[in-house]
């Protein structure tokens, strides 16, 4: 791909006000401190970037949230990674979306930099995606599930978003692919015909709340048959079970808490069983306890990836993970949450689909790098894996990236920068776009990076 002709006067007036050059102890803009007539876009810049504080984050050094925080402004202390008053620690953000927007400096947010420097985004990006960065780049930390939920497609979002704009803030699709970091647990799309037949004939809890009717409906179709049919019958029997009282599901799970408790005195649970156990004790009550047997259960280790599409319902159980999407923050809920539910709309926005999704293991696309490519345009995501005195070059992209050091040390240098930076654990940086980035380990460890960008098949 070829080198960046690209060049910005704006670039360089406002890096000038900002004093974000060279000898500025590394916040902002890495770039030559004496910029030419004509100064080509700066090569790299350090961002600082968001922490949010949900319910179901993990706290203090049990967080990677929170240590990576940390570590990206020790100056900040420890309240920046809610150490100070033990606040949960679930999401980093990296990117522009308004709700966590990340920043060069105090006052200069990366979103309004990017549309003063369009040209940074690249040509074809910035056309697409109306001048502003189409992923959100997070890092999560979950210690307890998060909701069941599902993110509408572009028709709903913006339907959504219109109706009303105080709940769904966004009017675009949210696509996602986490990376574990950790090992990974999550519930996602629902199980085949047959698994689903099994919990009906071996949860009467949950056959007591979707009712005979629809039960036997279900259990009278024929695995192979798939399709309309099977649709129908999953859609009007998870649908009974969501809007049952609260009064009948708390019962219900009452007597399911007691009989697995005693079956667990002569048997082995099954993982899902166990898992419905744990969700009772962190969401009492919560029909999502019972709509988790719906569900596919997926385990990831670290450096397997799972994509959600959208309308699949889904939730995060346990463990931390890399994770891009488009740049969005739509949600609807209906389990598993003190947060507003939204049921009909969930129920009726889902494609009922009954495959196990698909774990990627991402693909080697250099020594040391592995890329996971999803189906959607807006993102990608590359995990660096340097071991000791070992480099990298990232060629020059016709679109944007932002880095994140998750382990290790090391150097980076990019475009026309005349010194390499330092780049330690925590640190995060914005790449325009291309940009040429090379890649240094120092010290005795390993190295390990995550790099989201545009997907390169949009940009091909």
């Amino acid at each position: 791909m070829a080198s960046s002709t690209a060049s910005s006067a704006p670039a360089a007036s406002l890096e000038h006000q900002l004093g974000l050059g060279r000898g500025m102890g590394g916040l902002g803009l890495l770039a030559p401190s004496e910029p030419a007539a004509a100064p080509p876009m700066p090569g790299l810049m350090r961002l600082r970037c968001a922490v949010q504080h949900y319910e179901w984050g993990r706290r203090g050094a049990a967080s990677l949230v929170a240590r990576l925080a940390a570590a990206e402004d020790p100056g900040a202390g420890s309240d920046i990674a809610g150490a100070a008053d033990d606040r949960p620690c679930a999401e980093l953000w990296m990117g522009t979306h308004p709700s966590a927007p990340s920043s060069l400096a105090p006052d200069v947010s990366l979103r309004d930099w990017i549309a003063r420097n369009p040209s940074a985004l690249g040509r074809a990006v910035a056309a697409r995606w109306g001048g502003d960065l189409p992923f959100l780049f997070k890092v999560l930390s979950v210690a307890k599930a998060l909701s069941i939920q599902a993110h509408p497609d572009r028709a709903l979002a913006a339907a959504l978003h219109a109706l009303r704009p105080g709940t769904y803030r966004d009017a675009n699709h949210k696509p996602e692919m986490a990376v574990a970091v950790t090992e990974f647990h999550a519930l996602c799309g629902f199980a085949e015909t047959k698994e689903l037949k099994e919990v009906l004939r071996t949860v009467p809890e949950v056959q007591e709340l979707v009712g005979k009717e629809e039960s036997r409906k279900l259990l009278s179709v024929k695995e192979q048959d798939g399709g309309i049919g099977v649709r129908s019958y999953l859609k009007s029997a998870f649908t009974k079970l969501m809007i049952a009282s609260e009064e009948a599901v708390a019962e219900a799970i009452a007597k399911l808490k007691c009989r697995l408790n005693g079956e667990s005195k002569v048997r082995t649970l099954t993982k899902k069983e166990q898992w419905v156990l744990s969700l009772e004790k962190q969401y009492p009550g919560d029909v999502g306890v019972l709509a988790a047997f719906f569900l596919n259960y997926v385990k990831l280790s670290p450096g397997e990836a799972l994509y959600v599409g959208a309308n699949e319902p889904h939730a995060y159980l346990s463990g931390e993970c890399i994770e891009c999407m488009a740049t969005s923050d739509n949600v609807v809920r209906a389990g598993l949450t003190p947060k507003y539910r939204d049921v009909q709309t969930l129920c009726s926005m889902l494609t009922y689909n009954q495959t196990f999704p698909e774990v990627l293991g991402g693909v080697p696309v250099q020594p040391y790098v592995t890329r996971y490519t999803p189906s959607t345009d807006e993102f990608e995501i590359d995990r660096y894996q340097l071991p000791p005195g070992k480099s990298v070059t990232m060629s020059p992209v016709p679109g944007p990236s932002i880095f994140l050091v998750m382990t290790g040390e090391g150097e980076i240098q990019a475009g026309s920068m005349l010194d390499n930076a330092k780049a330690k654990e925590g640190d995060i940086f914005f790449v325009p776009a291309h940009t040429e980035v090379k890649l240094y380990t120092s010290g005795p460890r390993s190295m390990q990076l995550y790099r989201a960008g545009v997907n390169s098949r949009f940009l091909s």
